[in-house]
């Protein structure tokens, strides 16, 4: 039987899933972009400091992430030497973003999935938020209403944490999560000069001068984000896992991982960063080589040519296009399918070796959980490794923001040369992100982005191989195949952006 659980709720955009099951088993999907944008169209022309404020507004979630692939592709092009402020505070505004996202994604986003948010009927404390969610929750449950109020009702059938305790504090810390989040995103703020859609990131640095004020500011509230991550944000993960260890092995995507590196060390190298950058492919990490990118556009609605390169980059909307089910490219890195985001963070870096206190943290949790490394590539992995980066992320924001010469400017004077062309590459927050400009008479000519959930909800490329998602999904015992709950969570997982896939 063919079944569409879409469009999907709990994620940026407008994605549908169809799935085929047998014997209540998923033996087909298919992810399915329903929107187009075209910002690579509408970006030709135009001065290029445009690009790096108009590709933030392709997604309000991760918008710094844009800024600074868009100001890093622009730096190349122009041949532009970075001063040391201005990379350290391209850093902390984006790794910020980071810590806001993650929270957002697991509070949210998915612990619903997870959570009996019925508990909190029994909840008999005097917090006066938990007092008014349990009275909102009461009451949307005694209502005949055929359809009560979101986020939390109504729910997919299925098996919930069953105990209480854990339940109220999850809740506890769901609204607590909010706070956090904008504490995070102050942060961010502070030198970015907003949120969403930062108008101070520019190539070569950040227009906000760094002052002993606004640092000690910044790291006030990134301390309080990274305690919270301590203390509630990995011990809610790993009370989700103790409930639900089966999904060590559900949602387990069929392809390598590939991640850029995120947050590099200095100005002079790009290759330093706190996290790696590299191909994982059957064990061994190789380097990333942007010219073994393509985009496949067999099952997608485009006419232009499939299998071009990057800087090739075509973009013909065909909205009848005959076989075609989506507005999603397919990217394929030597030809393979590849899952981008936080696992494959974690176990690029994990398997270099690169940064000490992230496999020391892997290494701790694997243990506690009595998995394997490979099994990050999973429901929980996922969810585990945002939670594990972001304390990492945090802890080097804290001493990053140290660094900082507060007698030397935050950016570097700007030239744009009459041509040149360059690649951005960075790690968004749902994974590798990369941005690529070309400049004629002192315009883009040609600005193309390739991004981390046109990646991960991929069609079927030109050898009708699925993409990361969909492999995710196929497979997957579903005990009732008109909701699928099972399917959701592994969705989730991969906390999709259609809006940032669809661009």
């Amino acid at each position: 039987m063919k079944v569409k659980f879409g469009p999907v709720t709990r994620i940026e955009g407008h994605l549908n899933v169809t799935t085929v099951i047998e014997d209540n088993r998923v033996v087909d999907a298919r992810c399915e972009g329903e929107m187009f944008r075209g910002f690579e169209i509408f970006l030709r022309g135009r001065d290029p400091l445009d690009a790096q404020q108009i590709t933030q507004r392709i997604c309000g979630v991760c918008p710094y992430a844009h800024a600074v692939a868009s100001s890093y592709a622009q730096e190349n092009a122009y041949g532009l030497q970075v001063s040391h402020n201005g990379r350290i505070l391209h850093n902390l505004i984006q790794g910020a973003n980071h810590l806001y996202d993650y929270l957002l994604h697991f509070y949210q986003l998915c612990a619903l999935d997870f959570v009996d948010v019925t508990a909190i009927t029994l909840y008999a404390g005097s917090d006066p938020d938990m007092v008014k969610l349990r009275n909102w929750v009461k009451n949307e449950l005694a209502s005949d209403r055929p359809f009560p109020a979101a986020p939390f009702l109504p729910r997919l059938s299925g098996r919930y944490i069953d105990d209480q305790e854990i339940n109220l504090q999850a809740l506890k810390n769901y609204l607590e999560a909010m706070e956090i989040q904008k504490k995070a995103n102050r942060a961010s703020a502070l030198f970015g000069g907003k949120f969403p859609h930062a108008t101070g990131i520019f190539p070569g640095g950040c227009t906000q001068k760094p002052t002993v004020d606004l640092i000690l500011k910044y790291q006030s509230l990134i301390q309080e984000t990274v305690n919270f991550y301590r203390l509630k944000y990995i011990p809610d993960v790993m009370a989700v896992a103790a409930a639900f260890p089966e999904y060590w092995n559900i949602g387990r995507s069929q392809g390598d991982f590939l991640s850029y590196g995120l947050l590099p060390f200095s100005p002079e190298s790009q290759s330093r960063r706190l996290l790696a950058a590299g191909v994982l492919h059957e064990g061994r990490v190789d380097k990333v080589d942007f010219d073994r990118i393509v985009e496949d556009v067999r099952y997608s609605r485009y006419d232009s040519a499939s299998g071009l390169k990057v800087r090739d980059g075509n973009l013909q909307p065909a909205p009848h296009k005959s076989n075609a089910y989506t507005w999603i490219k397919a990217p394929r890195y030597d030809g393979r399918m590849v899952e981008v985001g936080p696992a494959a963070r974690v176990l690029v870096d994990y398997f270099t070796g690169n940064n000490r206190p992230l496999r020391e943290l892997v290494n701790q949790y694997k243990a506690l959980a009595g998995i394997e490394p490979m099994q990050f590539n999973s429901v929980l992995g996922r969810h585990l490794c945002r939670a594990l980066s972001g304390l990492l992320i945090g802890e080097f924001l804290l001493e990053e923001s140290e660094r900082l010469d507060l007698g030397q400017p935050g950016m570097q004077e700007i030239r744009i040369p009459a041509t040149g062309e360059g690649y951005g590459a960075t790690e968004a927050s749902r994974g590798a992100l990369l941005h690529y400009i070309r400049l004629k008479d002192h315009r883009i000519e040609k600005y193309e982005c390739v991004v981390p959930t046109t990646w991960n909800c991929s069609p079927r490329d030109d050898q009708s191989r699925p993409g990361a998602l969909e492999s995710a999904l196929i497979g997957t015992y579903v005990e009732k195949p008109d909701e699928q709950i099972e399917s959701v969570r592994i969705v989730h997982s991969f906390d999709p952006c259609l809006a940032c896939a669809v661009h």
